[in-house]
């Protein structure tokens, strides 16, 4: 099931998993940016715009894990 980008979106910073393209992106909501963080890589340094084709596939069909699991990452 897809992760809706209404309330909380405003609220907090989210963090969603991708498996099949082996992707995760984090939602700042205090900045309303988005970064990416492929798998055993770190956190790319520049923003994902909001129309990423594969973002808004991870909203469709990913799912949303914890900070730590972000930060943690992924082999």
């Amino acid at each position: 099931m897809g992760i809706n980008k209404g309330e909380k979106f405003a609220k907090q910073d989210v963090y969603i998993e991708y498996a099949y393209e082996n992707v995760m992106f984090r939602w700042d909501h205090v900045k309303s940016e988005i970064f990416v963080k492929f798998y055993n890589k770190p956190e790319h340094n520049e923003v994902v715009p909001h129309n990423n084709n594969l973002f808004n596939e991870a909203l469709l069909y990913g799912e949303e894990i914890t900070r730590e699991q972000y930060l943690q990452g992924k082999p």
